[in-house]
């Protein structure tokens, strides 16, 4: 029978990743590094992931999974405090170099690609559906049409991420509260309209 995984070894581990590649980066990285750091062998990483791309995805999906949706009272409000807090979080040393590191080797290897949709980014459209469930429980929205929700969910999401993570890794701009207000506005603006449209 085999034995359970260690939840303390799995963030050992994980943790260990993410510094390791803060300090080595990619090309550099190896899975030796990564075990030597979190005190276990090598044989242990390989029965938990497969390879350095999936372990790096896993790693930063675990600083995804941080994200919270505070009910701040108002649709706006809603949003301009979970882009502030994305932002944030793009702006740990060991988030910005591991989501660098994995969409920079993703756009040559389709299998990394798919994980990262699923462990990242599929993951993460929960904080949209929670934040259109609230503003439309609010009134603030109106219910979904049949068959629009996944759409519009997949567009949200499209545009919150892709305008936080251009200003915050491509512009290397400051994501500050002016600016979260400024896009918050924006994109309030356009769901009223599309969804008098």
């Amino acid at each position: 029978m085999a034995r359970p995984r260690s939840t303390a070894a799995d963030q050992a581990i994980l943790n260990a990743t993410r510094s390791a590649l803060v300090e080595l980066g990619w090309s550099r990285l190896t899975m030796a590094d990564i075990a030597a750091r979190a005190g276990v062998a090598k044989t242990t990483l390989y029965r938990r992931w497969p390879g350095k791309s999936e372990l790096v995805v896993d790693a930063v999906a675990v600083l995804f999974d941080e994200l919270e949706l505070t009910d701040r009272g108002s649709l706006q409000a809603d949003i301009e405090g979970v882009v502030l807090s994305f932002a944030a979080l793009l702006d740990r040393p060991e988030t910005k170099t591991s989501l660098m590191a994995v969409v920079a080797e993703s756009t040559h290897d389709v299998a990394l690609r798919d994980r990262i949709r699923a462990a990242i980014v599929d993951r993460q459209k929960r904080l949209v559906l929670e934040g259109r469930a609230r503003a439309q429980a609010r009134g603030e929205l109106p219910q979904d049409a049949p068959g629009e929700s996944a759409r519009t969910v997949d567009l949200i999401f499209d545009v919150i991420a892709g305008a936080v993570v251009h200003r915050s890794l491509v512009s290397a701009e400051a994501v500050d509260a002016e600016w979260a207000r400024t896009f918050a506005t924006l994109l309030v603006g356009g769901l009223a309209a599309a969804s008098a449209g």
